[in-house]
């Protein structure tokens, strides 16, 4: 298991939520995708984007105003 790191400092949507679609095409089962953004429309984007697919996600605000959200797949 991996974890990859996609810096979204500065970015808005849809940016992200391509740049982690990306990723996920080389993302294996219990890898883990870690997204950093200052922007809290990019965590609320991921979790509409992704709430009826196969991953776990978790987030965290770690300092004011800037988040890291973890996705995880389930199963491919």
């Amino acid at each position: 298991m991996s974890e990859v790191e996609i810096d979204c400092f500065g970015e808005i949507c849809p940016v992200p939520i391509m740049r982690i679609k990306e990723q996920l095409k080389k993302t294996k089962c219990g890898d883990t995708i870690k997204v950093v953004s200052d922007h809290t429309c990019v965590v609320q984007s991921i979790l509409t984007n992704f709430e009826n697919k196969p991953f776990q996600i978790d987030y965290e605000e770690v300092i004011n105003g800037v988040w890291e959200i973890f996705i995880t797949p389930k199963d491919k």
